[in-house]
């Protein structure tokens, strides 16, 4: 029972992981070399 927890919570990390990949793309495509500070800022809530 708890492999079984354990295996379904590695896979949803796995997709939310791939899931971040595909965001991280997109504000690449929109914002260019600007992703990660604009990315940076937000995080620290400086938006």
């Amino acid at each position: 029972m708890m492999q079984l927890k354990a295996m379904k919570l590695a896979k949803l990390i796995i997709l939310v992981d791939l899931f971040r990949d595909e965001l991280y793309e997109e504000l690449l495509k929109q914002h260019g070399n600007q992703a990660n500070e604009l990315l940076r800022a937000v995080q620290n809530e400086l938006f």
